[in-house]
């Protein structure tokens, strides 16, 4: 029986064996293990691929994004018991970054086709204390970004993109990264652009953002021993940005050979159980995640398992039920709760050979409910 991984990790990284070594030996070579010069290279070179003005490179993609609001907070823009709307069905790192700024997540329900931040729902979520709109383009497509900057403008609010799932993700042949006021990336070793450990980046075309975000994740300081602000300590490793820079070359083409898999899957799998994701015009998605809805979700997940086929849920309680928040527990979000029962994600990489996508088709067209 064949056995397919969710997602191949050595396989996708030792395609980069050579350039890492090279890299390695950089750094060491270098003496400079801290915001050294391949950090500040792969800085510049990931703000390029964004199209950003600036980027930020920091310990991972949560503190990307508290970093963002702190400091918003830090230049006055924010302040305590202020509200950000965020999207209900979004992991819990997006709201923990909320939380760990003194502000309240205000949670809205997801469009069901698309799974992404409902721009029609966000209107009667906004009050005297919002101040932010907190967008994640999950699974690796781009929410509706017209619509919701649109109505930001409107309300003097700012845009924050959660960019943890979609790098080099388009809208309207714009990149992921740049359709908001600031952006917050992981590159835990599973995204897209995965390194061999923790990282993350913050992209802005805000240059003063920019210089106060520099600032706080290198203890509050932009010269050393002289601290503006209570700052983090939260940068990115200098061993991980040339493992970066050399995968960074090869996404475009990654995120594309993903994208022959999403159709594949989208044009061949025929079962009236399975529901397949929605593609809406304005976006060009990068697959980190291909999301489909089964109603019997254990025993699909069951059958897939026995038939040699590794799957994951994502995720299988939304962040109201956690017991993080119980003080949301009593919220009602029919449709983000819809979505946690039902979704699971099959096999989707760079690295898995079409053999292997036939098969998982062929699997799912006999699955009979």
């Amino acid at each position: 029986m064949k056995e397919i991984k969710f997602l191949d990790l050595q396989a996708i990284n030792k395609r980069h064996e050579k350039h890492f070594h090279d890299g390695l030996q950089r750094v060491i070579e270098s003496g400079w293990f801290i915001l050294g010069k391949e950090v500040e290279a792969f800085e510049k070179e990931y703000a390029a691929y964004c199209t950003s003005s600036y980027c930020a490179g920091v310990a991972n993609g949560l503190d990307a994004l508290i970093l963002i609001l702190r400091a918003y907070k830090e230049l006055g823009l924010m302040k305590d018991g202020d509200e950000v709307i965020v999207p209900a069905n979004t992991y819990i790192a997006t709201i923990l970054a909320i939380s760990a700024n003194g502000l309240i997540p205000v949670l809205v329900e997801p469009d069901l086709d698309t799974y992404l931040l409902d721009a029609n729902q966000i209107s009667k979520h906004i009050s005297s204390n919002t101040k932010a709109i907190m967008v994640v383009h999950l699974y690796g497509q781009c929410a509706d970004m017209d619509a919701i900057n649109e109505l930001a403008q409107a309300q003097n609010l700012k845009v924050i993109e959660d960019c943890a799932q979609s790098h080099g993700a388009g809208y309207k042949n714009k990149k992921s990264g740049n359709l908001g006021h600031a952006a917050a990336h992981s590159f835990y070793p599973g995204k897209n652009l995965g390194a061999l450990g923790d990282g993350g980046a913050i992209t802005t075309n805000d240059e003063l953002l920019f210089s106060t975000i520099k600032a706080l994740r290198n203890y509050g300081s932009h010269k050393k021993y002289e601290n503006i602000y209570k700052g983090l300590n939260s940068r990115l490793d200098e061993l991980q940005a040339p493992f970066l820079r050399a995968k960074l070359i090869d996404l475009d083409a990654d995120n594309n050979f993903r994208s022959q898999i999403a159709h594949r899957y989208i044009t061949e799998i025929k079962n009236k159980h399975i529901v397949l994701p929605i593609v809406p015009s304005y976006s060009e998605p990068v697959w980190h995640l291909f999301v489909i809805r089964v109603k019997n979700r254990n025993t699909f997940q069951e059958y897939l398992s026995n038939n040699g086929i590794q799957t994951v849920i994502h995720y299988p309680i939304p962040p109201h039920q956690q017991q993080a928040y119980k003080e949301l527990s009593h919220l009602n979000f029919p449709i983000t709760e819809l979505i946690h029962q039902q979704v699971i994600s099959l096999p989707v990489s760079p690295v898995m050979p079409d053999s292997e996508v036939t098969y998982v088709i062929d699997i799912l067209n006999k699955w009979e409910g």
